[in-house]
């Protein structure tokens, strides 16, 4: 029996952001794909507050929310980083993760809106992109020249952003509008560290097409 296990949706960018995480580290784990029309009785024992993914079940102990979950596993396992070392750089992570984290679930709320509500939400989400494109400017990622924490925190507008586009036709980032934050994501979606592990595309797309 696997020593870890992380029970998560194959298209969750939350599940993802643990599978990254385990990856850098070189840990090898058990990944369960939960149904969330039928969630298994282990997913509802293992985080009885939530009922949600991502979870990691280490040696029989569970770890919920998957900001924490990065954490655990930095603090855990041999192998690279993932916060940085130096404190301030630490604190910057945290806090960039902090404001993603808080921001970022707002973004596929505007795919599912329609006329006078979603230009309202497309103008709070567009003042997001405009804070990250000014922190960004001059930075390959979000703390320093290494791909860390904080950018984990912000795999949905990395990667699922471009695809809740193509799905609803409702586009959001331009590179007129965003070139920093623009260039950051060609860097991300490009880095050896995630490139091979990122969800197929085109059955994202197939998903949130179905759904929308």
């Amino acid at each position: 029996m696997a020593e870890v296990k992380l029970l998560g949706f194959w298209y969750s960018p939350f599940s993802h952001r643990v599978e990254w995480a385990l990856k850098i580290k070189g840990v090898k784990y058990e990944y369960i794909d939960e149904d969330r029309n039928n969630k298994s009785s282990l997913l509802l024992q293992s985080n009885p507050v939530y009922k949600k993914v991502p979870v990691l079940i280490h040696n029989g102990k569970p770890i919920v929310e998957s900001m924490v979950i990065l954490e655990y596993i930095d603090e855990t396992f041999e192998g690279p980083s993932i916060l940085p070392k130096d404190p301030y750089d630490r604190a910057l992570a945290r806090f960039w993760a902090k404001f993603l984290d808080d921001k970022v679930t707002a973004v596929p709320n505007i795919f599912l809106r329609k006329g006078e509500e979603q230009e309202k939400a497309k103008e709070k989400v567009c003042e997001m992109f405009k804070v990250l494109d000014n922190e960004l400017e001059d930075k390959k990622f979000f703390v320093g020249d290494k791909f860390g924490f904080a950018d984990i925190a912000a795999n949905l507008v990395a990667f699922w952003l471009g695809v809740f586009e193509e799905a609803s036709g409702v586009v959001l980032v331009t590179n007129e509008k965003f070139p920093n934050f623009c260039k950051w994501r060609g860097e991300y979606i490009n880095c050896s560290q995630i490139k091979e592990s990122l969800p197929p595309r085109d059955e994202l797309l197939a998903f949130y097409r179905a759904r929308s």
